[in-house]
């Protein structure tokens, strides 16, 4: 198959593969990549479009691998991965670990139904009468499945945000894919319902930081007390008054940013030493894998 589209962003340390939400939102990490960029080099792949099962998690774990292999060959990599981005940044590191220098969860995605639950009732306590109204009308008008989920999507888009900052950076406004979406979603599902997922994390090997909102409808607390049994070294960081997207928060935006940055910068110095002394790639800056 072709290679996916890489966008590419600054030209400082790196490489760092900052990875969308959606999934099927390709574009939406824009602003997190270009914020990034002023002091890393960053690589933004976009998803492959479905349709006809054209998406499932092992086509983004190959379509990425060879992203990487084609801009880094075989130097390590850090990832930072939005929402559905986090979730795929780990699924990418249990297959390859020895190409994962760190990776950063912002916002992550739910890993079983526990916390799937608690997403949902969150959702519903927030939504009015007058979105629900909304949105129901929006059933009514809108014939196009994709069109129609776009629109509701940012119809939502209060539930997930506590204070926007006004001059935060809009992604560009891209179609979203639909069937990239379903196709991608329903097959992490499907491999966390046969066991896979969260059990393979115990093979990621690198430093692991989680950046939650207290406000995120994900449920920051759930989801890491169930990945911490497969990622002992995790590090878990909430930000208070913030949503889903830190970034475009107006009360979080400068701490996560400087967390993320000063954490990045961090693990490549750790990165950096350990190749000097002559460290596998798997190992560095994290446990071993014997």
């Amino acid at each position: 198959m072709e290679p996916i589209q890489v966008a590419e962003h600054g030209h400082g340390r790196g490489p760092v593969f900052v990875l969308h939400g959606g999934p099927g939102a390709a574009g939406s990490a824009a602003p997190l990549a270009r914020a990034l960029g002023a002091h890393f080099h960053v690589f933004e792949p976009w998803q492959r479009e479905g349709g006809a099962g054209a998406s499932s998690v092992e086509r983004h774990i190959d379509d990425l691998a060879q992203a990487i292999e084609m801009r880094c060959e075989a130097q390590p990599v850090a990832l930072v991965g939005e929402s559905w981005g986090a979730m795929l940044s780990l699924a990418f590191a249990a297959q390859h670990p020895g190409r994962v220098l760190a990776i950063a969860l912002v916002g992550c995605g739910t890993f079983d139904p526990k916390a799937r639950a608690h997403l949902g009732a969150t959702l519903a306590q927030r939504t009015t009468a007058q979105l629900q109204a909304a949105l129901h009308a929006l059933e009514e008008s809108e014939a196009d499945p994709a069109a129609r989920f776009e629109a509701a999507h940012r119809l939502r888009a209060p539930l997930y945000t506590y204070a926007r900052d006004p001059e935060a950076e809009t992604p560009p406004r891209l179609r979203f894919d639909l069937p990239g979406h379903l196709e991608s979603w329903n097959d992490m599902v499907r491999l966390q319902e046969a066991g896979v997922y969260p059990a393979a994390f115990s093979r990621v090997s690198c430093p692991v930081l989680m950046l939650h909102g207290d406000f995120d409808p994900h449920p920051g607390a759930l989801i890491r007390d169930g990945l911490t049994p497969h990622l002992p070294q995790l590090e878990y960081r909430e930000f208070e008054r913030c949503g889903h997207d830190p970034l475009a928060e107006r009360h979080a935006r400068a701490p996560f940013l400087a967390k993320l940055g000063a954490w990045l910068a961090k693990q490549w110095e750790a990165g950096r030493e350990g190749i000097d002394s002559g460290a596998q790639p798997s190992t560095l800056g994290g446990r071993s894998q014997g």
